[in-house]
């Protein structure tokens, strides 16, 4: 890797830093010790340094960035927000990138309610478009995720993320790409490429080669307008809830929710966590209780279980439609489940405002405030499945910070300058309840050994795969636990891979691992990658296995 400490390369640095100046103002062109260890720092302790940050404002800015990068042989690291949260956050792969930060690329270029939707920038935020539907009374909902509300939704996407609503698998929703090429080129995909095309949004595929997927997880071009679908606003929403007891009694469970799934009457994503994701999703580790016990007691885990009212395992997901589908659908939902010793809770607005009332009556008891806690999160759940974000769910990343949650949390979380230390590892496992006991029958091992808490969720993100998030959450401030973090991590990701539970995306700590070994797929990939940017350019490393350094080449930023 090119490194900048000789004179030449100084000299090379210095003068491309000067162009870009001229090009976005002093203002927009950082490189002092302050925001660059700001961009350095990570959730994952996996932090890289970079050269510089730059702060374009258009698609042009971004050529003319491109441009000199590639005369002076410079790599640039996009990204949308910074807010990777568990994947690198807003690191590069390697030290000695230029950071690229598209945050103030943020215009909701087009909203066209008739055809249902987006055209938008880098920069906008999951809260700024879901205020511009709601501000203008647009009865169009977008799909969100529990990432925050100031997170990027062009982000998310082009890492294959997914939501909650029937739109969640995310991608599947995407139409119309325009991309800055490493040869300081603007590629339009689709049908965008003709001016006179009147569906590039509408239809992805265009005529020709499909290139849209090659831009996703990818380092192959700076992605600077998408087109995203919206979701017409449903009639009728309830979410539903089942609380299973048991640890083996999800196996029915699932087994009961594919083929509803499959055949289209469970439209949205429906999520599986167990008790230790729901239970941090509204506390941290309680450090007295445990007496400096890690990790959790086995009876004070199961007495948070009673107090949060769930099982070993609890289902969730939403119904959408007419009053009429949605009561028809809780029908079918009911006797599905049958036998597995799952009963759906169907919650509403109407019923969540009546225990919102209760709770009022009820002052300032105990049972007060655990039925408070409930209706909080029951109004935040309904508020996702609109397209509404909401911060809450980022509290699991909170779970071993000294300093527990912010005063002011969820408004503005943001894990990585609060400290939190968390890994995230997302295999994808086939639908089936056996698949399910199988990969937690794999990692629980892992996680006694290292000593952390499982938290673990699976998600429905299309109709025959389910979607892993397994959070390794630890003290940041503990160089031991830190230590025993990574190890922890590095062991699960060697093990979900040899039992062919491929990750679905990964952070910057597994780019190298990605490659098994002579793999042809990622030696096509590199020879795309030469062909569209032969100097490497743009993220070097990013999903390209033989550029990202092995783990212990990582600086620890503890």
């Amino acid at each position: 890797m090119t490194t900048y400490t000789d004179v030449s390369n100084l000299h090379r640095l210095e003068t491309a830093i000067q162009q870009w100046v001229e090009l976005l103002g002093v203002e927009y062109v950082l490189n002092d010790a302050e925001t660059l260890a700001v961009y350095a720092r990570s959730t994952s302790s996996c932090g890289t340094q970079p050269l510089a940050v730059l702060r374009p404002r258009s698609t042009e800015d971004v050529v003319t960035i491109v441009k000199i990068a590639s005369f002076f042989c410079i790599p640039l690291y996009p990204i949308s927000r910074g807010k990777n949260w568990g994947y690198g956050d807003a690191c590069a792969v390697t030290d000695g990138q230029v950071i690229v930060d598209l945050g103030r690329m943020d215009r909701i270029i087009e909203v066209d309610q008739t055809l249902a939707f987006a055209v938008i920038e880098p920069g906008v935020t999951q809260e700024q478009l879901s205020m511009y539907l709601l501000d203008r009374k647009i009865p169009l909902w977008m799909d969100c995720t529990g990432a925050g509300p100031d997170t990027s939704l062009v982000g998310n996407i082009l890492e294959r993320g997914f939501g909650h609503s029937p739109y969640g698998n995310r991608f599947q929703t995407v139409a119309g790409l325009q991309i800055v090429l490493a040869n300081g080129q603007v590629l339009q995909t689709g049908f965008g490429h003709y001016p006179q095309a009147k569906t590039t949004y509408l239809f992805p595929y265009g005529v020709g080669p499909y290139l849209d997927g090659l831009f996703t997880q990818s380092n192959l071009g700076i992605i600077t307008r998408l087109g995203m679908w919206l979701m017409p606003a449903s009639k009728c929403i309830n979410h539903f809830l089942c609380f299973i007891e048991n640890h083996e009694n999800i196996q029915p469970v699932v087994d009961a929710l594919r083929p509803l799934r499959m055949d289209g009457t469970l439209r949205s994503n429906v999520h599986i966590g167990n008790d230790l994701r729901l239970i941090s999703g509204g506390r941290s580790y309680p450090l007295e209780s445990a007496r400096g016990n890690i990790p959790l007691p086995a009876d004070l885990r199961k007495a948070l279980r009673i107090e949060a009212g769930v099982g070993a395992w609890t289902v969730s997901g939403a119904l959408y439609g007419t009053p009429r589908q949605v009561s028809t659908t809780r029908k079918i939902l009911r006797n599905a489940l049958k036998g597995t010793g799952a009963t759906p809770v169907f919650l509403t607005q109407r019923r969540l405002a009546f225990g919102a009332m209760i709770a009022r009556m009820l002052g300032n008891s105990a049972l007060a405030s655990r039925l408070k806690t409930k209706i909080q999160v029951g109004n935040a759940l309904f508020d996702m499945n609109r397209g509404i974000p909401n911060g809450r769910f980022l509290a699991g990343a909170y779970w071993r910070r000294r300093a527990g949650l912010p005063s002011n949390f969820p408004r503005n979380a943001d894990p990585a300058a609060d400290n939190c230390g968390f890994l995230w590892l997302s295999p994808v496992i086939p639908m089936r309840g056996e698949d399910v006991l199988r990969l937690y029958a794999i990692i629980e091992p892992i996680f006694e050994q290292h000593r952390f808490d499982l938290f673990i969720t699976f998600s429905m993100f299309n109709e025959r795969a389910l979607g892993t998030v397994i959070t390794i959450a630890y003290d940041k401030e503990e160089i031991a636990e830190t230590e025993r973090a990574q190890a922890c991590y590095r062991a699960l990701f060697q093990s979900v891979m040899e039992a062919g539970y491929i990750p679905y995306r990964v952070g910057i700590q597994s780019m190298a691992d990605l490659d098994q070994g002579s793999d042809n797929f990622w030696s096509t990939t590199r020879a795309i990658k030469m062909a569209l940017d032969p100097q490497e350019i743009i993220a070097p490393g990013r999903y390209q296995p033989e550029r990202a350094p092995r783990n212990a080449s990582y600086n620890n930023m503890t």
